[in-house]
């Protein structure tokens, strides 16, 4: 399985049925900061939608699409970070993320990333990663900001949020960014 250790604290470990409980206690904990940006919030409310959620994101690394690590901080499940799936046609795959509230401020979303970016260049041989992020999310914006991404874009109206649609700001590194 997949394990990434990023320091003495912190470690992305690949989600597995047995951390359902966790996770949705983590989401259920912090549901009203994610709310705010997570529109598939309201289909998780219970354990059992948790552990679905799991083995999909682990029928997608058995089919090599992908991945959802847990964020690990202290031995304590933290957040979550993954690639959309991958194209590998295109050597190309999408970064999301999210961290639990009490979490946030300590850096670890920004060192997940980081290390999801060393897998993929180096691991997976890809040659492109995108995140994309609401415009008004600035906390999620910041973290390509940080890493060295090229704001690429606005896709109009890319998503439906509860009520409304938002605009998304398009973020693109590839692999000579990293040589250069």
């Amino acid at each position: 399985m997949f394990t990434y250790r990023i320091n003495e604290e912190t470690e992305l470990k690949l989600l597995e049925t047995r951390h359902a409980e966790q996770l949705f206690e983590l989401m259920n904990k912090s549901r009203d900061s994610l709310r705010a940006w997570l529109p598939w919030l309201d289909y998780n409310q219970t354990v059992e939608d948790s552990r679905k959620f799991i083995a999909g994101t682990l029928k997608k690394y058995s089919e090599n699409n992908g991945f959802e690590a847990g964020i690990w901080f202290q031995g304590e499940l933290a957040g979550v970070v993954g690639l959309h799936g991958i194209n590998w046609a295109n050597r190309s795959t999408s970064i999301g993320y999210w961290l639990g509230k009490d979490f946030e401020g300590k850096g670890l979303m920004t060192k997940s990333c980081q290390a999801v970016i060393d897998y993929c260049f180096n691991e997976l041989d890809l040659n492109r990663i995108e995140i994309r992020a609401a415009v008004e999310n600035h906390k999620s914006k910041a973290i390509p900001e940080r890493l060295g991404f090229v704001k690429e874009g606005r896709i109009r109206q890319a998503e439906w949020l509860y009520d409304k649609f938002v605009d998304h700001e398009v973020y693109g590194r590839i692999k000579a960014d990293t040589l250069a």
